[in-house]
């Protein structure tokens, strides 16, 4: 197995993204390292919120988001979890474990932001995020979800059931396309450029196409033990928790309501269903979003 790192030229001149890099050191499992890519915005001293990307996605999805949320008085941390992003990309789909992910990603946390953090969560972002939140609900200040859930088996929709086919085996997976299509607003050309730039050839979408299959949707699938631990956490976690999902999101759209009926932090919150909005929400209603994570914080008295 090879672990691949980013070429930088393919990430010269993105629109909209200025923001510096930053690196972590990873143990990846198995005698290899590799570093995680992290956006740091805002000042260092400022209550930290982090902002978890998913499937295909990188932290190019929050660059919209993050100017808000620094204006708001936030430090922003927006890592780009291994296999996306300008992270490194172990080249070995069967590398990839949902264990694994949570273990990188707790590693990162770990040695950049060990404090109490806002967490927003989408897609795997939340698969992941959630969990830490059900394993360790003392370091989180307060929660806003957007199209994500955190599945203990049963049955998976027709569609998951779809896309989960489509990422393992088709031939054209093309990431920018995949976003393009998972958005209720176009994408400029050179938008759609850039979530293509972590991906020149096959052996670099190994993390992106292992993802789906590792979506705990049916019984006895690894992960669904841990989940359904987390679950006790998470469900009795009383600060404030809020929703906000997308109409447009054939997959996860709907899971809103089944989220937050079983956390104690979400009773009374200002849920809502957002229009025009995809699965991709950053990319939809960044404002909307961003003004939720505020509000939300502002509620914890986390954010003054």
């Amino acid at each position: 197995m090879q672990i691949l790192s980013y070429d930088p030229a393919r990430f010269a001149d993105l629109p909209d993204y200025p923001f510096a890099e930053n690196w972590c050191d990873i143990d990846l499992g198995d005698g290899h390292s590799g570093r995680m890519h992290y956006l740091d915005e805002g000042a260092k001293d400022a209550p930290p919120v982090l902002l978890f990307h998913g499937e295909p996605s990188w932290s190019y999805l929050y660059r919209k988001m993050i100017p808000v949320l620094v204006d708001a008085g936030f430090r922003c941390l927006a890592p780009d979890l291994i296999g996306f992003g300008k992270s490194d990309k172990p080249d070995d789909i069967g590398f990839y474990t949902y264990q694994r992910h949570m273990d990188w990603l707790g590693q990162w946390r770990a040695a950049v932001v060990p404090q109490t953090a806002a967490l927003f969560c989408q897609d795997w972002g939340g698969l992941l995020g959630l969990r830490m939140v059900g394993e360790a609900p003392d370091s989180f200040s307060c929660v806003v979800a957007s199209n994500t859930f955190l599945p203990t088996g049963g049955t998976p929709s027709p569609a998951f059931l779809a896309w989960r086919k489509f990422a393992k085996a088709s031939p054209d997976f093309q990431i920018g396309d995949l976003l393009q299509r998972a958005t209720a607003t176009e994408r400029t050309a050179a938008e759609v450029a850039a979530y293509d730039a972590p991906f020149p050839d096959e052996p670099s979408k190994a993390g992106a196409r292992a993802f789906p299959q590792l979506v705990p949707v049916e019984d006895g699938m690894a992960g669904i033990a841990e989940n359904t631990a987390a679950w006790e956490g998470l469900s009795a976690f009383d600060k404030p928790f809020l929703t906000l999902f997308g109409e447009d999101d054939p997959v996860t759209g709907g899971l809103g309501e089944a989220l937050s009926a079983r956390i104690a932090g979400a009773k009374g919150q200002p849920h809502a269903m957002l229009s025009t909005c995809g699965h991709f929400c950053q990319e939809d209603r960044p404002i909307e979003l961003a003004q939720g994570v505020i509000d939300t914080a502002k509620k914890a008295g986390f954010l003054i």
